[in-house]
C-alpha cells in the first residue's frame, strides 16, 4: 500500500518578477513501512519536497496524496491537524525544549496536538523512552545529553502520536560516526516493529547506504533511484 503517491507535482516560486521551479513534474510512490532518502546538492528540491510531504507547503500543480489525504485539499488549519495524527518530524539540531525534561518533551506532541489524558501520555512515554534506550533519562534536560541521547529523544517525539510516516532532515549531520550509525540502526528498528515509513532528506552516505530506495534530486526533478521503481 502506497503511503505517498506523487503525480506529476511541480512547484515554483516567484524570486522577483521570475518564476523559479523548485520541483518540476516528479512523479513517485513510497510504500508503507520504508526507508526512503532523497538526495542531492544544495538547492535540488529536497526540502521542498519534504515541505510538501510534510504538509507544510502545496504542490502548485500535480497531484500529492499523504496517507490518504490529497494534500492540496488541506488549509492551515486541517493540515496542522493531519501532521498531527500522521507525520512525525526529527530535525539534524534535534530541536528539543531546553526547559523541559526529556520525559516532557516527548509528551509534548500529546498534550498540544492530540491531549491525551495523563496516565495514557504516561504509558506511551515510557513506552517510548524504553524502546530507544533512554529510560535513564527521563528527568534530564536537554543540555545534559550528548548528541546522541538528544537524537534518541527526537526519534521518541517523532513517534509518540503513533505518527504513520517520520520525515528526517539531516538526522545525522551533528552526529560523530559510530553514533550516526547507532542512530540509523535505532529508526530501522523503530520501523521494523512499528511499521512506520522514515523518508530523509540528507547527503549522509551512511544514510544512503542503509536506504532501500533513494530518489536522486537534480534541478527539480528526480533523476534515478536505488531500489523500487519510478514512475514516469
Amino acid at each position: 500500500m502506497n503511503l505517498v503517491e506523487a503525480i506529476q507535482i511541480e512547484k515554483t516560486y516567484l524570486s522577483g518578477e521570475a518564476q523559479v521551479s523548485a520541483i518540476k513534474h516528479a512523479d513517485f510512490s513510497i510504500e508503507t513501512a520504508s526507508f526512503v532518502s532523497f538526495v542531492g546538492p544544495s538547492g535540488s528540491g529536497k526540502s521542498t519536497l519534504l515541505n510538501m510531504i510534510g504538509c507544510l507547503d502545496h504542490p502548485s500543480s500535480g497531484s500529492l496524496t499523504v496517507a490518504g489525504k490529497d494534500v492540496n485539499s488541506l488549509d492551515r488549519y486541517s493540515a496542522a491537524k493531519f501532521r498531527g495524527e500522521h507525520i512525525g518530524f526529527i530535525f539534524q539540531d534535534f530541536n528539543l525544549i531546553p526547559v523541559l525534561t526529556i520525559a516532557e518533551n516527548i509528551e509534548y506532541p500529546l498534550i498540544m496536538v492530540q491531549n491525551w489524558p495523563q496516565q495514557k501520555r504516561q504509558q506511551r512515554v515510557n513506552e517510548l523512552m524504553d524502546a530507544v534506550g533512554i529510560s535513564d533519562q527521563a528527568s534530564k534536560y536537554p543540555d545534559q545529553l550528548s548528541g546522541g541521547q538528544k537524537q534518541r529523544v527526537a526519534i521518541a517525539r517523532a513517534l509518540v502520536t503513533h505518527a504513520k510516516l517520520i520525515l528526517a532532515d539531516e538526522p545525522t549531520a551533528n552526529l560523530d560516526h559510530d553514533t550516526a550509525y547507532r542512530i540509523i540502526d535505532l529508526m530501522k528498528k523503530m520501523r521494523n516493529d512499528y511499521g512506520t515509513t522514515f523518508i530523509f532528506s540528507t547527503h549522509d552516505p551512511k544514510i544512503m547506504d542503509a536506504a532501500e530506495i533513494i530518489y536522486t534530486l537534480e534541478d527539480g526533478q528526480i533523476k534515478q533511484t536505488k531500489g523500487g521503481t519510478k514512475h514516469g
